[in-house]
């Protein structure tokens, strides 16, 4: 009653065009946006034109999205790594094992024998392993002297207990460098982890210590703690081999821009790192 009794005429009668036109508003804007749905039919074809584009392009981002594999020495894959490549468990444990005996793969046709690994899986990852340049590019004279005579394991003289005397009865390595290797040897708490650090000695070229290697290997390895690649800090990077305390903090530095290393590999992006000293860096360092 109030409506009628409190408001004028000409009151009411704005009020009641001011309902009409809101609802025709309401009205209206339905009616467009119905319009405008009519309106988004396309094609058939078209349709599947514009699906296929969509689905190319999905496609090329899981493509790039894909973790990158960067060639790696595989003696040293980790069960993380053999994980990652499509190794089983016991292909990884039979590659272990072969290398807690000291014992190298130096072909691709030699990581099969050892892992048993399947010939598709082969192809697909093979393309991806890096051995040393002493073994992919030995001298002429390196491989006759190789072909001559090569001892077993158990018949070769542990690198780790050899005296200079030794030492000197191979071809290249005369009082100087025996002395040299043995100071090297002496200078880590347990003497060597592995042949490869016959590398880091100055004046062995690959033919001596191909030389070196036929009748001398390190049996009774120095244990360490490997480090975390992803959580080590710089203290810890400095006490590995040539690694000092400017690349430590590159290293770090890269980390933390990629949010993490997927692969030991990578540190070679690492400004200033030494390339030719990755597989002897690697033995201190693993990958969580």
């Amino acid at each position: 009653m109030k409506f009628y009794t409190y408001f004028s005429n000409h009151q009411r009668l704005a009020f009641v065009v001011l309902i009409l036109v809101i609802i025709s508003l309401q009205l209206s804007w339905v009616s467009h946006k119905e319009s405008q749905t009519d309106n988004l039919d396309v094609p058939h074809e078209t349709y599947l034109k514009f699906q296929k584009e969509v689905d190319s392009l999905v496609a090329y981002q899981r493509k790039n999205s894909a973790p990158k594999i960067y060639p790696f020495n595989p003696n040293y894959i980790t069960d993380y790594k053999g994980y990652t490549l499509g190794m089983t468990a016991e292909e990884i444990d039979r590659l272990h094992a072969y290398r807690f005996k000291n014992q190298w793969v130096n072909t691709t046709k030699e990581f099969q024998r050892v892992t048993k690994v399947s010939d598709s899986l082969l192809k697909q990852i093979a393309t991806y392993f890096k051995f040393p340049e002493w073994v992919t590019k030995p001298s002429q004279k390196s491989i006759a002297n190789t072909s001559v005579s090569d001892k077993s394991f158990t018949q070769k003289i542990d690198l780790n207990k050899a005296t200079a005397k030794q030492l000197q009865k191979v071809y290249g390595i005369g009082a100087f460098y025996s002395e040299r290797i043995i100071r090297f040897r002496d200078s880590f708490e347990g003497g060597f982890i592995s042949d490869l650090q016959l590398q880091g000695i100055r004046g062995l070229n690959a033919d001596v210590i191909t030389n070196i290697l036929k009748e001398f290997t390190v049996k009774t390895p120095r244990i360490i703690n490997k480090i975390d690649l992803n959580s080590a800090t710089i203290e810890q990077l400095v006490s590995i081999e040539y690694i000092d305390y400017e690349l430590a903090y590159e290293i770090v530095e890269l980390r933390m821009l990629r949010d993490g290393y997927n692969a030991i590999e990578e540190l070679t992006k690492v400004k200033g790192f030494p390339k030719e000293k990755l597989e002897i860096i690697k033995l201190y360092l693993s990958l969580n």
